[in-house]
């Protein structure tokens, strides 16, 4: 338990009601969770604001609430905590609560649209390998050490954050990699927090559902690396147009990373396959089991991350030439008659370019690019018909499906990406709402040499069809039809 004026502390107290010298078992957000040892944080969010249950939570017999509008009537053994911004208030107080483990760590946060998970897990998995006890926070899954937690945000809200990086404390961690999305930016998921670097990979169109304009959604992104101390480093992609833009203001060391210009951090790709890639790098070539110029630049912040964490340049070249991508990154599966499938999370207009130009870089003239790709359902609209557009400009064949629906129709989601196909293209498109139909055709489609992209959701193995998640792997089902079709 913790008194609840130390959990208060670094936050600014608008007016307070009652006692602040309470002992308080938990943090709590969720009016449904709360007991009558807690203190409840009314938050407003896109659903519903906490506010609204301050009345149902106090009848529950709660020690505190924390929020930005005090109640007409105040309950008398009830503390009342007034604060300007309730979400914010509640990430430092469980910063505060679990004994601010991010300043125990050296916590580094990776944002950008693409890349977050192959960079925050390539650097995991490297500081792994030279010999450090690691944690880890990402879409996939967390890891402390060894130990797989699953993951069910790619930042989680800011109590279960505080906790997993206490565990990593608890555990010996020196170190902690973790994504920071933009909606964890401006909901203060991170407020609170300790990060001794940050990274930018780069800024595509995403999200546009929840932050409006692109030009918010650049704002968010920002807002991650004003917060930056002077005792931190910022590393940006200066090949990225907004790269500079995310530095701009920000107090921590400035450091830039390129494959096209000189600047702190420059590697150049030498060749690549659907094995790997060869970079030039500090005077080296270094072969790396990642595929394509966008990971380029993920291997080459990872490179440079492990540099500005005072790693030594050739134990680190030596270390990343031996680590895999990421499940569901550009994960490449082989088959008879040499035909390939291609597994990648790519589910944005930029991130589909990059796969696909890669893949056609690779294969020059040989064999036909089937690509099979939807959109999520109750997500940014405006990307639904670029991404067709997209597939079916720089493919041979496409095939439009299902994605995650969620609580939309398919038939909605697929006639929006229609609208993105060009008219010269629709002769090689096809729309197969049943997602296993679709990859089903695209191997009934595919003969020698060719290769099959099945995009948009990688390393999950679920579908969510009307807020039900079903079993479904496309690895798994791949496999399944191309075994069929190839004996």
């Amino acid at each position: 338990m913790r008194i609840l004026k130390d959990i208060l502390k670094n936050i600014e107290v608008l007016k307070l009601v009652g006692n602040d010298k309470v002992f308080i078992q938990n943090i709590v957000f969720d009016s449904r969770k709360v007991t009558s040892e807690d203190v409840f944080v009314a938050t407003r969010g896109t659903v519903s604001d906490g506010h609204s249950f301050i009345n149902q939570v106090v009848e529950s017999g709660i020690k505190a609430v924390v929020c930005e509008e005090l109640p007409a009537k105040f309950v008398s053994n009830v503390t009342y905590i007034l604060v300007k911004d309730s979400s914010f208030a509640l990430g430092v107080m469980a910063s505060n609560y679990y004994d601010c483990p991010s300043a125990k760590l050296r916590l580094v946060g990776v944002t950008g649209t693409n890349g977050k998970t192959t960079v925050a897990t390539t650097l995991y998995r490297l500081f792994k390998k030279l010999g450090y006890k690691v944690g880890l926070l990402s879409t996939v899954r967390n890891y402390i050490n060894d130990e797989v937690i699953n993951a069910t945000h790619t930042t989680p809200d800011s109590v279960q954050l505080n906790y997993l990086l206490s565990e990593m404390v608890n555990l010996g961690c020196e170190f902690c990699f973790m994504e920071v999305s933009s909606h964890s930016i401006v909901q203060n998921r991170i407020a609170g927090l300790e990060f001794i670097g940050g990274i930018f990979t780069n800024i595509t169109h995403d999200h546009l559902d929840y932050h409006k304009t692109f030009d918010e959604y650049i704002r968010a992104k920002k807002l991650f690396f004003d917060g930056l101390s002077k005792n931190a480093f910022a590393l940006s992609n200066n090949d990225d147009k907004n790269g500079k833009v995310m530095l701009q203001n920000c107090s921590a060391k400035k450091y830039m990373y390129s494959v096209r210009t000189m600047t702190d951090f420059k590697c150049k790709v030498i060749d690549s396959d659907f094995v790997g890639t060869m970079l030039h790098y500090g005077g080296f070539e270094v072969f790396t089991n990642f595929v394509g110029d966008f990971n380029a630049y993920n291997i080459l912040s990872v490179i440079a991350t492990a540099e500005l964490l005072n790693q030594n340049r050739q134990e680190v070249l030596t270390a990343v030439s031996s680590l895999f991508p990421v499940d569901g990154r550009f994960e490449t599966l082989r088959f008879e008659n040499n035909i390939t499938a291609i597994v990648d999370y790519a589910h944005t207009p930029d991130a589909l370019v990059n796969v696909i130009k890669t893949i056609n870089k690779i294969r020059g003239g040989n064999g036909n690019l089937i690509t099979v790709v939807g959109a999520g359902g109750n997500r940014d609209k405006t990307k639904r018909p670029v991404m067709a557009k997209v597939a079916s400009e720089l493919s041979n064949k496409v095939i439009l499906t299902s994605d995650n629906p969620r609580n939309e129709k398919p038939e909605d989601i697929l006639a929006d990406m229609q609208q993105g196909v060009e008219p010269h293209n629709s002769r090689k498109v096809l729309t197969i709402i049943d997602r296993k139909e679709a990859i089903k055709t695209a191997c009934m489609l595919a003969v020698k040499n060719d290769i099959i992209l099945i995009a948009g959701k990688g390393h999950e193995t679920y579908q969510e069809v009307n807020g039900v998640k079903h079993h479904f792997d496309d690895k798994e089902v791949v496999r399944e039809f191309l075994k069929e079709w190839l004996n």
